[in-house]
């Protein structure tokens, strides 16, 4: 099923069933690691020392949801140009999220390593969405 659905039998005492599941953007790997990263973004904007500078906190905050919102978007949409422009926002998110943890872990070092683990967790996210958009490069019809 090209539509972005599968299909799943399962089987009880000989009898099958067929469940049918939508896939959503919520079932994506690189969606459900974004969303853990926004949270620890806030948990560790919220910080003492942090909470007070806002331009840094309410950037890091902002990208970091941007990541998770152009991956949602991106798998809503049905035309592949549209989707692979918010897939490839949202890695550029990723990019400014990791930046802006070097300028904590630089200018913050109570939060210096938290800021290193987050940053180590924003890759993966990178590595996951590139993923996204190599998939759907190959679906292109040229």
């Amino acid at each position: 099923m090209g539509d972005g659905s599968w299909k799943l039998e399962v089987g009880n005492g000989g009898l099958r069933a067929n469940i049918f599941h939508m896939m959503t953007f919520e079932d994506l790997e690189s969606w459900q690691k974004a969303r853990a990263n926004v949270r620890k973004i806030y948990q560790l904007t919220r910080g003492e020392e942090l909470s007070r500078d806002f331009g840094i906190s309410g950037q890091l905050q902002r990208c970091g949801v941007s990541v998770m919102s152009n991956i949602a978007e991106g798998f809503e949409r049905t035309h592949l140009p549209e989707k692979l422009q918010f897939y490839n926002v949202a890695r550029g998110s990723t990019a400014e999220v990791r930046s802006l943890l070097y300028v904590i872990e630089d200018n913050f070092p109570k939060n210096a390593a938290e800021a290193i683990e987050l940053r180590d967790e924003v890759v993966s996210v990178g590595k996951l969405v590139s993923g996204l958009i190599h998939s759907t490069e190959k679906r292109k019809i040229y």
